[in-house]
């Protein structure tokens, strides 16, 4: 297996509803693939059955060459980003970074000054000792993804990270994970219902409906693809444009 993650022939159903069917993904190491798929589309189910929150009734998942398939979340390596930043609320924003440090028992100068270059990296140093109820949901969803780099995951699986956002913050949310992508060289896939996000998120692309996957090698192969929206999209704007 050459590449960093290889999935193959994955099909999943619930009851009678097939949800993904013969899915087949490739991911190159410090690469971000976004994946873009409407609500029901098995996007996300794509993305638990990976971290291994969900069982596949069919197919294999292979990271760094190693058949992942069957192993418990906790010994794939992988960090899986919800929506809602779900920081611990007993926690500081110090404290929730350093939570996955500790439980390696890492040494406690380290950890301290891992974590102060993470709120660094993150725009977070004077918000350090602020509780979860005093952040902004911008400032949790940096914090979330402090706590998740920090511990240097194989992989990380972000379902629409900023979806609860308002448009500025989603905007600086979006800069923000673009550059500690590029500066950790992080793996990771990208998942969002918009077209928008998708193009600006991912070095490559994948669009996934009713359960079936198609990955792009490139950007301009996905804008030329009738199935992947876009010409649709444009022709919407167009459209808007001449009516004005």
């Amino acid at each position: 297996m050459s590449q960093f993650l290889t999935i193959q022939h994955l099909y999943k159903t619930f009851g009678k509803e097939t949800v993904l069917q013969d899915i087949n993904l490739t991911l190159d190491k410090n690469t971000v693939l976004s994946l873009l798929g409407s609500s029901g589309s098995g996007k996300t189910t794509l993305l638990k059955i990976i971290a291994g929150i969900e069982t596949a009734d069919k197919g294999n998942i292979f990271l760094e060459g190693n058949n992942i398939s069957d192993q418990k979340p906790q010994e794939r390596h992988i960090v899986y980003l919800y929506q809602e930043a779900l920081l611990f609320p007993h926690l500081n924003a110090f404290e929730n970074i350093a939570f996955g440090l500790r439980l390696q028992k890492m040494n406690e100068s380290l950890i301290t000054e891992k974590v102060h270059l993470m709120l660094k990296n993150i725009e977070m140093t004077k918000h350090a000792k602020k509780m979860p109820p005093q952040l902004s949901g911008g400032q949790k969803q940096r914090i979330s993804f402090g706590r998740a780099m920090i511990i240097e995951p194989k992989l990380l699986l972000l379902d629409e990270p900023f979806g609860a956002l308002d448009a500025s913050t989603r905007s600086k949310m979006q800069e923000l994970f673009k550059t500690l992508a590029h500066n950790m060289n992080l793996s990771a896939l990208f998942v969002t219902h918009d077209l928008k996000e998708a193009i600006v998120m991912g070095d490559q692309i994948g669009k996934i409906q009713k359960g079936q996957l198609v990955q792009y090698e490139t950007k301009n192969e996905f804008f030329n693809d009738a199935f992947s929206g876009v010409q649709k999209e444009i022709d919407f704007w167009k459209s808007i444009g001449q009516n004005t």
